[in-house]
């Protein structure tokens, strides 16, 4: 099993804290979630409905011309590796590692990198990215990406790029490119709009990639209610950009605590802020026994915290004073 963000009930029994009692900052989803529509009582009593205008709205909101919604972008993350035969697959030393795993999985060789200038770019056949990256928040250009995509199509390559915590700054994102042979997207609803637990994600490429994406999905890869609950979710221009506002403060605001109590972040996004510092595991336990949970990476001897809720700044704020 791989260590995700969210494991909070591991926490609470090795801290012998009530679940209820904790702060979960280990995630990086919006606190302030997208508010859930009543769902008609007919949309659990059928079974999806493919043409309910889902695509459509997933396709005005991105930008892009064709996408297939999937179970989480974590559905696309594990299909993608099954969809060309076995070859070399770059990515960075740090990024989401569900990535590697499904690639290893279905007998890709793994190399990383560090940067895109990194020599071993010139070998691979993909090439994947998170962008912001997922911990670093390490941000790609578009241009240098349309620039790396080009190059590998030209010997017949991919480049996948996941966009998780691309909602709140959609004018960097990609998508509208992904027409373009061998270019690959992967977004969700589970950061920006806070639903994680809905399971809805996208891929976004080329229809020829896509059906074949649907040939592995089979029918009804979404629930009818997390369709109309996405649907609702992505049309809502509103409460789109109000929330882009408000993250954008919250994560400022977050960046300034953390280095005011002597953890000042290296680099963050709309949803939340790494800390990479040498006693990091030591904080990470401090903050838990004070019901505090944030998400440690040994590999990098970091820490990222996201967004609090209303309530729990001023407890964040108390838990920092404490050290």
């Amino acid at each position: 099993m791989l260590e995700h963000g969210g494991n909070l009930t591991l926490a609470a029994a090795q801290y012998n804290i009530p679940l209820a009692d904790w702060l979960d900052l280990s995630t990086g989803i919006n606190p302030n979630g997208y508010p859930l529509p009543e769902i008609p009582p007919a949309i659990w009593q059928r079974l999806p409905i493919e043409e309910d205008g889902l695509t459509e709205a997933a396709c005005a909101f991105f930008g892009s011309r064709a996408a297939q919604p999937t179970a989480g972008s974590q559905a696309a993350i594990q299909i993608l590796p099954r969809l060309r035969p076995a070859c070399k697959v770059a990515m960075p030393s740090l990024m989401y590692k569900e990535h590697a795993y499904a690639w290893q999985c279905c007998g890709h060789q793994i190399s990383t990198f560090t940067d895109l200038d990194d020599d071993i770019l010139n070998s691979a056949d993909v090439v994947l990215l998170c962008n912001p990256n997922n911990p670093t928040a390490t941000r790609y250009p578009a241009a240098d990406l349309l620039n790396l995509h080009q190059q590998l199509q030209n010997r017949g390559g991919w480049l996948v790029v996941d966009e998780a915590f691309m909602d709140a700054t959609p004018e960097n994102s990609i998508a509208q490119h992904t027409h373009l042979e061998g270019l690959f997207v992967l977004r969700s609803l589970g950061k920006f709009f806070g639903l994680a637990g809905a399971r809805v994600g996208f891929l976004l490429a080329s229809p020829q990639w896509l059906t074949k994406a649907q040939e592995i999905l089979g029918p009804w890869s979404l629930s009818g209610p997390s369709r109309f609950i996405a649907t609702q979710a992505l049309t809502d221009f509103t409460w789109q950009q109000n929330t882009r506002l408000q993250l954008s403060a919250n994560s400022m605001r977050l960046a300034a605590l953390l280095s005011e109590n002597g953890l000042a972040p290296k680099s963050g996004t709309a949803l939340f802020q790494y800390v990479p510092l040498k006693e990091a595991q030591v904080r990470q336990q401090q903050l838990a026994k004070q019901g505090i949970w944030v998400r440690y990476f040994p590999e990098a001897s970091a820490l990222r915290f996201g967004l609090p809720t209303a309530e729990g700044w001023a407890k964040l704020e108390a838990a920092l004073k404490a050290f």
